[in-house]
């Protein structure tokens, strides 16, 4: 019997890389932002209805346009049968490991076990540089393809637990998920960054919240177009994309002040730096992180812990 091959991408970028690779098989797009807001682990009538209030309130994303982008994939993918391998296509960050989470948790409900594997941004031998996916030349993908990592049963339940605990409303549990081995290379420094955005005991800003200040104190930034710029490209694991670190600058205005050259930090800003103010009351909001509250918990700089509230 021939093998048939399912590719699940992350992202409209990628996937049209990839068309000029003409690989065999049937290939789906994964178009969501699971890092913020809330989710459910089954990816079902109540997963759409909380993503589409969320999207709507947050980004003014449809309902209309959230079926037509996301969910019309999902009932291909839902359909689609026979298929004895899987590549799955996502970057480093934690933005795109949430939504391969989701997309492995998904997979693994239909069937008991497949040929997986991750093609992932990472530095090959003979590569000058590390460069994402979607910024890769065709003969740089084919490259990677070949050179695709193979998963394991044990990385698929190792993915599906943490996304059922990032589903859940208690991310203590996660924590002990870094320290698995898997064949996930950044999944541990993903999670890691995960912990880190909850607000600090200290300050009560996060840890990328935090890197934005510093960007501000340390570099002659002129308008908050220049300061999206740096802190999209300074943000380490996160993968957050234009609209949602323009979110989070819109959020953290009452740390810098604009003026008609520069931007610098306010008072409150170097307070939060400083680590002499606790805005955690200043900043609560309901904002929710996959099944947890963002203001739930608190993180412990000093021994890397959650504290639940």
């Amino acid at each position: 019997m021939k093998s048939k091959t399912l590719h699940i991408v992350n992202g409209d970028s990628l996937a049209e890389q990839m068309q000029e690779l003409d690989l065999p098989g049937e290939l789906i797009i994964w178009r969501e932002l699971l890092c913020e807001g809330p989710t459910s682990k089954e990816i079902d009538s109540n997963f759409f209805r909380l993503r589409k209030k969320f999207l709507l309130k947050t980004y003014n994303i449809s309902a209309e346009n959230y079926e037509e982008r996301f969910i019309a994939e999902i009932k291909i993918l839902k359909k689609l049968k026979d298929y004895d391998k899987v590549v799955l296509w996502f970057e480093f960050d934690l933005f795109c490991h949430l939504n391969m989470l989701a997309a492995i948790s998904l997979l693994a409900e239909k069937h008991d076990y497949l040929d997986v594997s991750l093609v992932c941004s990472k530095k090959l031998k003979g590569e000058k540089e590390f460069q994402p996916l979607s910024q890769l030349n065709s003969k740089e993908l084919e490259n990677h393809y070949k050179n695709r990592i193979p998963l394991n049963q044990e990385d698929i339940e190792a993915a599906v637990l943490i996304w059922e605990l990032y589903c859940g409303d208690n991310p203590l549990k996660l924590k002990p998920q870094i320290k698995v081995n898997t064949n996930f290379e950044y999944l541990s420094s993903c999670v890691r960054a995960h912990i880190e955005r909850f607000p600090n005991s200290i300050t009560g800003i996060n840890s990328l919240e935090k890197n934005v200040l510093k960007l501000i104190e340390k570099h002659d930034i002129k308008n908050i177009n220049h300061l999206l710029g740096y802190a999209l490209q300074y943000q380490g694991y996160y993968g957050y994309s234009d609209n949602q670190m323009q979110r989070l600058l819109d959020k953290l205005s009452i740390f810098y002040e604009t003026t008609e050259n520069k931007i610098v930090l306010s008072e409150k800003g170097h307070l939060a730096l400083d680590g002499k103010k606790n805005f955690y009351r200043e900043l609560k909001n309901e904002e929710y992180f996959g099944g947890a509250k963002m203001y739930d918990f608190l993180y412990e700089s000093e021994s890397h812990r959650l504290l639940k509230l």
